[in-house]
């Protein structure tokens, strides 16, 4: 696509996915010269840490989580918390 024919950015997406459809199929440097520096921030409010589990395990979780309505992270957290309370280490 030459530089003359580009299409414009246009001014607002609709979706998040519309925007990524748009800029899966335009090269953003063909379009640098319409960018300007920003200055942002942000502040994480938690952490995640990634844990290997067994696939059964993750299996039986999944479907613990499921059975009561709640993400398997939720279900995963409440058990570990129950399970360091009862043995005098929770947080």
């Amino acid at each position: 696509m030459s530089k003359s024919k580009k299409e414009p950015i246009p001014k607002h997406f609709a979706t998040l996915e519309e925007a990524g459809e748009f800029w899966d199929t335009h090269d953003l440097g063909e379009y640098w010269d319409q960018t300007e520096e920003v200055a942002m921030s942000f502040h994480l409010k938690r952490k995640r840490h990634l844990l290997a589990v067994e696939p059964g395990l993750a299996r039986a979780l999944y479907e613990a989580a499921t059975a009561r309505g709640v993400s398997t992270e939720t279900m995963t957290n409440l058990w570990l918390h129950e399970r360091l309370a009862k043995e005098g280490e929770a947080p």
